[in-house]
């Protein structure tokens, strides 16, 4: 039973479901981890954000979500890790916390080119009756050059209950560059959905943002971004899917 897809509450608002389905593969389980010179590598993230957005998708209501988790990785390239994100129960409808597991392999495939490939499970602890989890296999590959990188990318959802038996593809490009004489990232994004976790009538929607990012102190950094989804969405999922700015203070350990 999925009559709401981490959103609208009721099948007659749209017919398929949410754009959603990631870290921002939600979460994001689409952070790369590069292995480091030691064994295994610990390391750990906190955020407090203005408005949790997964793949251009309002899903805290509009109000501030509170994010974190942490990552185990070996020098082989090999990754486990979680991260965890406060939800709206109202707006998306699975509960008021999303906890996302996922586990890969990520490597320099040349100078400058990485790849991370891997699987993450999206989980719904206190969801009401029904499927809500599901799982996605993804893959990306990250370029740099100079101050600037770019990164291609994949997320697939096989066929499952909680996606009403049927699949999602999500394929996405980010691009970023550092100001020279400066601490600020400019960062730019673009996302396509195209399966059942959408929120549109065709099953079909685009996701996008422009933003900057600077150190703050410490391992603490800001964020500044204007995030917005575009599709043919039903009159109803207009206030989940409008752009807004949204303001991210993360610390990375």
């Amino acid at each position: 039973m999925l009559t709401s897809i981490r959103g609208l509450t009721a099948a007659a608002i749209f017919s398929t479901s949410a754009i959603l389905a990631a870290p921002a593969f939600a979460g994001d389980a689409d952070t790369a981890i590069v292995p480091s010179d030691s064994s295994v590598t610990f390391s750990a993230n906190v955020a407090l954000t203005s408005q949790y957005r997964f793949r251009g998708v309002d899903l805290s209501g509009g109000d501030l979500a509170v994010q974190g988790g942490f990552d185990l990785s070996h020098s082989s390239g090999f990754y486990v890790g979680t991260w965890s994100s406060t939800l709206d129960n109202t707006t998306v409808g699975y509960g008021e916390t999303e906890l996302d597991v996922y586990g890969g392999w990520a490597g320099n495939l040349t100078e400058g080119l990485t790849i991370n490939v891997g699987a993450i499970n999206y989980i719904y602890p206190n969801a009401g009756p029904g499927e809500f989890d599901y799982a996605e296999f993804y893959g990306k590959l990250g370029f740099t050059f100079g101050p600037a990188s770019a990164t291609v990318g994949v997320a697939y959802a096989p066929k499952q209950p909680s996606l009403g038996y049927t699949d999602n593809t999500y394929v996405y490009t980010d691009l970023g560059v550092g100001i020279p004489g400066t601490p600020l990232t400019l960062s730019g994004h673009l996302g396509y959905t195209d399966g059942f976790l959408t929120f549109t009538n065709n099953s079909k929607a685009f996701d996008w943002s422009v933003g900057a990012e600077a150190p703050v102190y410490g391992p603490l950094t800001l964020n500044v971004s204007y995030i917005g989804a575009e599709g043919d969405y039903a009159p109803g999922a207009f206030r989940f899917t409008r752009g807004a700015v949204v303001v991210t203070a993360k610390a990375a350990f």
